[in-house]
């Protein structure tokens, strides 16, 4: 399946939800050689961001991302990516082969109201949905805001880190995070966010990963 090189070049819109992980919940999805990063006693930042790539994007696809926890490595910090699902096969293709990322296809069905919903499925089993208001409250109204964001994965025996710099127009947003109990994801135990935003006139670039490490394929860690 091709797919292009890195960078890949982004828009569209998303929707963030911000959660308290328990470390011991998350452990099970991170590989030993990381470092969880703790914000509070037990406590790891992760959380869900469901994106919709459009038109200008170097592909255009949905996607879904799950962060267990914050880590370390090296004096090195990121996210860890533990599940990934997108609707398009050579996203999934791109995805895997260039930085490494677990990602598989599933079927995105977004409506769009006074109260807006997304819904992903893999087949006949539900991964998750997020409804949110549209009443947002805007933290950015004037300019769109410049972010960049780290994260880690693996290639075979390497460890990557690659950076992703976003820009974006952002709103507070009032969410409600569903992970039936059949998700691969559900012993994460997500509950409900203490933050959520939605990102509109989204831009983001997705940069070529560096290998900053080896990681060992000891049997201990799985994406689950």
């Amino acid at each position: 399946m091709p797919y292009p090189q890195a960078p890949w070049t982004l828009q569209g819109f998303s929707i963030q939800t911000v959660h308290l992980l328990d470390v011991e919940k998350a452990r099970p999805l991170i590989p030993p050689e990381f470092e969880i990063i703790s914000v509070w006693p037990g406590k790891t930042l992760g959380g869900v961001y469901i994106s919709s790539y459009v038109a200008g994007s170097v592909l255009q696809y949905n996607e879904l991302i799950v962060v267990p926890g914050m880590v370390s490595y090296a004096g090195k910090f990121g996210a860890w990516v533990s599940h990934i699902y997108v609707d398009n096969a050579a996203s999934v293709a791109g995805g895997r082969k260039i930085w490494g990322l677990p990602k598989e296809l599933a079927e995105f069905s977004w409506t769009h109201g006074d109260r807006s919903r997304v819904n992903v499925t893999q087949g006949d089993k539900q991964l998750c949905s997020i409804s949110y208001s549209d009443a947002l409250v805007p933290l950015s109204t004037w300019w769109r805001q410049p972010l960049t964001g780290t994260s880690f994965s693996t290639l075979n025996s390497d460890l990557l880190l690659f950076k992703s710099d976003f820009e974006f127009r952002l709103k507070a947003a009032s969410a409600n995070l569903a992970v039936p109990s059949e998700s691969p994801f559900a012993s994460l135990d997500l509950g409900q966010p203490f933050l959520a935003a939605y990102a509109e006139d989204l831009g983001l670039v997705v940069h070529a990963p560096e290998v900053v490490g080896k990681i060992a394929r000891t049997g201990e860690f799985s994406y689950g």
